[in-house]
């Protein structure tokens, strides 16, 4: 994967989620990740520190819409952005 950013997030959630989920792609389906409240806090805090941004707490509550990794990576994404 030649997108460095996706790749980061990619490692960040794939150590929350249940090992035998395997390879873990834009594609993947949150649900399939077995990812509890609280690993997700622990990852968006992850996120906060590795690229320098702060997810607000609306942001955090739109998660529980998003459906795939891909939509993840997007926040993040326009965030680091913003930021630049």
């Amino acid at each position: 994967m030649s997108d460095e950013l996706a790749a980061t997030i990619i490692g960040k959630i794939k150590a929350h989620a249940k090992p035998e989920i395997g390879e873990i792609t834009l594609d993947t389906e949150l649900a399939e990740l077995d990812i509890h409240s609280l690993e997700l806090t622990e990852i968006v805090f992850e996120l906060e520190d590795e690229f320098g941004i702060e997810i607000e707490m609306n942001t955090v509550d739109a998660w529980s819409s998003l459906s795939n990794v891909g939509d993840i990576v997007k926040i993040v994404r326009e965030l680091v952005e913003k930021k630049a």
